[in-house]
């Protein structure tokens, strides 16, 4: 009968020859170790990882149909403000690293939930209050990647 050595790395046993020659694949058997917690505690944050991955992908494709279905008429697709309506209205380019500078998260969010009227009271962004607060939040920060 083959004898089955551990391996000095603890991978994979190794064949060690007899004298009834080299043992055969069927009774090749993977040593048992000691490491199940371990291997479940990385099974439980590979599937974490996996799991807020595929919702940071979810949110971030939300802000991104949010932006083009609401934003982009005037801010445009790339957020540069160089549609007709917002050069009419001034909006600003988000991609510029400057503007992005100048502006607050909070005054961000404040501007999208409420919008947004000039000194006269005339109204340069309407509010979109229906957005949920997470919808805001990927939104402004759909608006963060826009800078060049």
């Amino acid at each position: 009968m083959p004898k089955i050595e551990q391996n000095p790395v603890g991978e994979f046993p190794v064949f060690c020859e007899t004298a009834a020659g080299f043992g055969a694949a069927s009774r090749l058997r993977r040593p048992r170790t000691n490491n199940t917690k371990h291997d479940m505690k990385k099974a439980i944050i590979l599937a974490a990882v996996f799991g807020f991955a595929a919702a940071f992908s979810a949110s971030a494709a939300e802000a991104k149909e949010n932006w083009d279905n609401l934003c982009a008429k005037c801010h445009g697709a790339e957020g540069k403000g160089d549609t007709k309506m917002g050069q009419k209205l001034g909006a600003k380019d988000f991609t510029d690293a400057k503007v992005q500078a100048d502006i607050k998260d909070d005054a961000a969010t404040k501007a999208i939930k409420e919008g947004l009227k000039d000194a006269d009271g005339k109204t340069l962004m309407k509010p979109f209050d229906t957005l949920s607060d997470d919808e805001i939040k990927a939104l402004v920060a759909y608006v963060r990647g826009l800078k060049k």
